[in-house]
């Protein structure tokens, strides 16, 4: 394991190595996915390059098309950031010279010469976020950019890999100095408990999430009662409520287990205050799903100005989310032993459709193994997100990808989690195929 670790953090200087020497008197694009992950990406190789005092530019996208590649001037340097793995093979037909890519998604295409990757898929599938390598690589290029470890944090915690702290990711949160604190896994932990259960997404607890008197029933129930008009946080619960509440919740979530359910909080200074990185992954990550990237990455950068907008386009975000819930829950639905395809059309918004897919994979709804696949309508075409109830069973994105090969389109992700974009006229046929992919796979069991 050791020599294995060594590998990614050779692979790492290496790659550095030759960014700084090829990107001597070229301007740099930067491209970055639009999720948590690639933002504190993204906000940590733009702080990195103005140290350098290096000629960029960047773009945050949703996804990586073809025309995209094709269309990008050839003599820049380019940097790809949480994308660009399943992108291989239009980078090489591209004619770019020189690519950099960092990102932890399967790679399934040749790697061409001019592309030099950080890819832990590639040292044996490490789990580390792209924010966190992106640091990592920063780190490599200048050990002053260790101050830049708390927004890779941020991007961990958005990749919901605080649970899996392999070596290189302790050593982050180690340069980031936070605090860690024993708790329920419900965010924001420094926010009214009220509150924290009504928009309680991760997890979604039937009865409560987005349910005002559900929430004052439960809180009832374990004697809980507010103070001078405001309940306490949960940080601020003793042992004896934090025991009831986690029952209470059980209760209504009978597939929660009490040792996932209690686990490490992460707090992090911030805007010189102490927030709890979840609410901070959230906020980042919601700004950007509402079409303001800007302002994810300013709040990033701590640039104070945008802190308030940032807060008020998280409220909207959360309204947003219920709302989401709400309609799948109500909505007819294909489903079969095995699968669920949930067809939002334009009721919910394509850079929603795959957080509320994950929402749904971690509630009590669907037995552990179950492929959830929803699709939302932008642009004339389709944005597909798939997820495996408790991350086991089968590799959705193999199967996302031998259908889309089929009727075209682009294919992107992990073993449990992945998503695609087709045209709106293949809706049909997507359906259709996927369908009967898992029917078949049935009847092979």
């Amino acid at each position: 394991m050791e020599e294995i670790q060594n590998s990614l953090e050779t692979k790492i200087k290496l790659v550095a190595r030759e960014f700084l020497e090829k990107s001597k008197d070229k301007e740099i694009q930067i491209i970055s996915h639009f999720d948590t992950d690639g933002i504190s990406s993204a906000s940590i190789i733009i702080r990195a390059l103005k140290r350098l005092d290096k000629v960029f530019s960047i773009k945050i996208i949703k996804s990586l098309e073809e025309q995209f590649i094709c269309d990008l001037p050839k003599e820049k340097l380019f940097i790809f950031l949480d994308l660009a793995s399943g992108s291989l093979d239009y980078i090489a037909n591209s004619e770019l010279k020189d690519v950099f890519i960092i990102d932890h998604h399967e790679i399934i295409q040749k790697i061409s010469e001019n592309v030099h990757i950080i890819n832990p898929e590639l040292h044996n599938k490490q789990k580390i976020s792209s924010s966190g390598l992106t640091y990592l690589f920063c780190k490599e290029i200048d050990p002053k950019n260790k101050e830049l470890s708390k927004i890779a944090i941020l991007g961990m915690i958005g990749d919901i890999l605080e649970k899996d702290i392999s070596k290189l990711n302790n050593d982050i949160l180690n340069d980031g100095k936070i605090k860690k604190k024993r708790g329920l896994l419900l965010y924001p932990s420094t926010r009214p408990l009220n509150r924290t259960l009504e928009f309680s997404s991760k997890p979604y607890i039937p009865g409560i999430t987005g349910d005002v008197e559900g929430v004052k029933e439960l809180l009832k129930e374990i004697g809980l009662t507010p103070i001078n008009g405001k309940y306490k946080s949960l940080i601020e619960l003793n042992n004896e409520e934090m025991e009831k509440l986690v029952t209470a919740i059980m209760l209504r979530n009978p597939k929660a287990k009490h040792d996932e359910m209690i686990g490490n909080i992460f707090l992090i200074n911030l805007f010189n205050k102490l927030e709890d990185a979840r609410e901070l992954s959230a906020m980042i990550n919601a700004c950007s799903r509402l079409g303001e990237t800007n302002i994810a990455i300013q709040f990033c950068m701590e640039i104070s100005k945008v802190k308030k907008k940032a807060e008020s386009i998280h409220a909207k975000y959360k309204q947003f989310l219920i709302s989401g819930l709400k309609f799948v829950s109500e909505t007819k639905k294909i489903e079969g032993k095995g699968f669920v395809i949930i067809n939002a059309k334009n009721i919910i918004k394509d850079t929603m459709i795959g957080t509320i897919t994950s929402i749904l994979s971690n509630s009590p709804l669907y037995e552990d193994g179950t492929i959830i696949t929803a699709m939302a309508y932008y642009d004339g075409k389709i944005k597909i997100s798939s997820r495996n109830v408790g991350r086991s069973g089968k590799n959705v994105r193999e199967i996302l990808n031998r259908i889309i090969e089929k009727i075209g389109g682009e294919v992107g992700g992990h073993e449990f989690a992945a998503g695609g974009i087709i045209s709106r006229n293949k809706e049909k046929e997507f359906i259709d195929s996927l369908q009967k992919s898992f029917e078949v796979e049935l009847v092979k069991i």
